[in-house]
């Protein structure tokens, strides 16, 4: 199945913020949730997997961020394949979609939402590992606020939040609902309270997803987003002599 295409946004490389959005976050009000250079950053292992490079067409960007990665360790990064060097390894690309709202886009509080904290990190990375959204540590609550829905008997049955913090922006992310509790408009009620937020802080929310995930992406489109460029996803590991 193909991914719904969509008007995208017309812009050349690296001259959006959101053409590197996890650098923009980690040198800026994300800092303290990871390690950084001057030209390079990574979160910190229990907050999330990934590192991002100033300028990909830098090698010593690269090199510094070599240098924040354990032996045997990688970074998840959004890369062109061409400015990837050669003494790295790069593991499963996933092709995906980066998305950003339009004026269509209805957001608004949820009643039925609940705050989510450190106190329900488990149960958030339960719900993950069973509905498999993306990636998400015992730490990645820290990122972000995230809003939950909770069963009559108490468990966690969905949620989303935030995840990347650019200037101007914010990236929703982990959303996500148990299978036994699909159907009943969880996903668009959380997006919706979650984007709600981000604009009364007069910021703007965007999206990440694979282009695998056709059913989110064709929910995020009928909501009002809108796919404004495609996105590679890799793995990389740094080559050591």
């Amino acid at each position: 199945m193909t991914v719904p295409t969509q008007p995208t946004v017309p812009t050349g490389p690296q001259t959006h913020i959101l053409d590197n959005p996890a650098w923009a976050s980690l040198s800026g009000v994300q800092a303290d949730l990871g390690e950084t250079t001057s030209r390079a950053g990574r979160y910190l292992p229990t907050v999330s997997p990934f590192g991002a490079v100033s300028d990909p067409t830098d090698p010593l960007a690269w090199a510094d961020l070599a240098g924040l990665i354990a032996p045997g360790g990688g970074v998840a990064m959004t890369a062109e394949p061409d400015d990837i060097p050669s003494d790295w390894e790069d593991r499963d690309p996933t092709p995906g979609v980066q998305l950003v709202p339009t004026d269509a886009l209805v957001t608004g509080p949820f009643a039925g939402a609940v705050e989510l904290g450190a106190d329900d990190a488990s149960e958030m990375v339960d719900l993950v590992t069973r509905t498999r959204p993306g990636p998400f540590f015992s730490e990645t609550h820290r990122m972000g606020r995230y809003l939950g829905i909770r069963s009559e008997a108490g468990a966690l049955v969905a949620m989303a939040g935030e995840r990347l913090h650019p200037p101007g922006w914010t990236e929703i992310s982990a959303v996500c609902t148990d299978p036994g509790y699909r159907g009943r408009g969880y996903a668009r009620a959380l997006v919706g309270a979650v984007a709600h937020e981000i604009f009364a802080r007069g910021e703007s929310p965007f999206m990440h997803a694979a282009a695998s995930n056709t059913s989110a992406i064709e929910l995020y489109l009928r909501m009002g987003f809108v796919i404004r460029r495609t996105v590679d996803f890799h793995y990389l590991r740094p080559i050591r002599g």
